[in-house]
């Protein structure tokens, strides 16, 4: 990458994403993110329904919840503490 930090993807790739990046217009550039974000939340709701097995939908949605938001703004408004039930 452009900062000096280590990556996997060679100088020429990266150069032609970059490219592709910059030829995209606002909307495209948002769904990319859109996508990105709504991968990321399956990834880490698969690891959560992996950790616990048992959990009901209210549940798994409170610990997907808390792996974003404060544990105070958790605590206080859905009464879920990530600190005592874990993420």
């Amino acid at each position: 990458m452009g900062d000096g930090s280590i990556s996997d993807t060679s100088p020429e790739v990266e150069a032609r994403m970059i490219e592709g990046y910059r030829r995209m217009n606002a909307t495209q550039k948002l769904e990319c993110v859109r996508a990105l974000s709504r991968t990321v939340q399956e990834l880490a709701l698969a690891d959560i329904r992996r950790r616990h097995p048992k959990a009901d939908e209210r549940e798994l949605a409170l610990r997907l919840h808390s792996r974003w938001v404060a544990p105070e703004l958790m605590a206080r408004v859905f009464g879920w503490d990530p600190r005592r039930e874990g993420y």
